[in-house]
């Protein structure tokens, strides 16, 4: 768990923050290299055929561009849906990919409305049918902005292209039987299912040592497997003090994530439990951030999470 909605899983697409629009400011007469204002694409075209790219020419779009190459006939991407996408991306100024899917094989998850991604990636998905085919300008302050990422330098603006592959509604909450948590040396977690974020008492007591794993919830659905992507709300609290450092039910959706991926307090204690449950996770340091701390959780802190499985992806 390398952040948490941010820390829990993050590729390459990493979380930036920044208002956008449309681009209206590029006008430039297609070419063999350029189209609608945009780097053509020069092999490739078609929904899931891997593209390539031309290098972008003159100035990039000052906003995120957005255009649809295709328009699939499928669902409507909205907040809280997990959307697979095959892409490819390159910087504006060069005609080699930094990245791509369609090399793997295997389509990138994506919380609609979560973490774990850019901004641009999200404002250019959102509303987007599944089966359509986008080519998408990122400027850099809604990318990876003055700090780059890898071999994307600072104030790059991105060029990608994305087939919306499938795309996947999960329940807003856990559901099943309540399980008693009658155990008055562990926190106690609520159990409302209204989709929003449940309450986490913790005890002035000494924190465990060994990892802890208990229902809150059970649900009925499949248990989940070491190899499985998982989409999950959580919220979580450091045990000294119960103050809340992460949560995805703030950013008003789940998010998903490997379960390899992740710290081994998470990896460990949600392999087994059913798809539709809350879970209570006490995750001792050894399993968490250990001596070294990450952002707002201090050195060899315990970690306290409910954690609603809400699918396997």
């Amino acid at each position: 768990m390398r952040r948490l909605a941010g820390l829990l899983v993050v590729p390459l697409l990493l979380l930036s923050t920044a208002a956008c629009g449309d681009d209206k400011g590029s006008n430039a007469s297609d070419t063999a290299s350029m189209k609608n204002g945009l780097p053509a694409i020069t092999a490739g075209a078609k929904f899931g055929e891997k593209p390539t790219l031309a290098k972008g020419e003159g100035d990039p779009p000052k906003e995120l561009k957005v255009e649809v190459l295709s328009e699939g006939k499928g669902q409507q991407l909205k907040k809280g849906d997990q959307a697979q996408v095959h892409y490819l991306g390159q910087t504006w100024d060069s005609d080699k990919p930094f990245d791509n899917s369609f090399d793997r094989g295997e389509p990138f998850s994506v919380s609609i409305g979560g973490g774990g991604v850019i901004e641009g990636w999200q404002k250019a998905l959102d509303g987007q049918k599944v089966g359509s085919r986008l080519e998408v300008s990122i400027p850099p302050e809604l990318g990876y902005g003055a700090q780059g990422q890898g071999q994307i330098k600072p104030n790059s603006t991105l060029v990608f292209v994305m087939d919306i592959v499938k795309a996947t509604t999960f329940m807003s909450s856990a559901k099943g039987t309540e399980v008693a948590q009658d155990n008055i040396d562990l926190p106690k977690v609520g159990t409302n299912t209204d989709g929003k974020a449940p309450a986490i008492e913790v005890p002035k007591k000494a924190a465990p040592k060994k990892l802890v794993s208990n229902y809150v919830i059970e649900g009925t659905g499949p248990a989940v497997k070491p190899s499985d992507t998982v989409a999950v709300h959580y919220k979580g609290v450091l045990w000294d003090g119960g103050k809340e450092f992460d949560s995805s039910f703030s950013k008003g959706a789940p998010i998903t994530f490997p379960l390899a991926n992740v710290i081994p307090g998470w990896s460990e204690g949600l392999a087994g439990k059913k798809v539709g449950s809350r879970v209570l996770l006490v995750v001792p340091p050894d399993k968490a951030y250990g001596d070294q701390g990450q952002g707002p959780i201090p050195p060899k802190a315990t970690l306290v999470f409910s954690v609603d499985i809400l699918g396997v992806v």
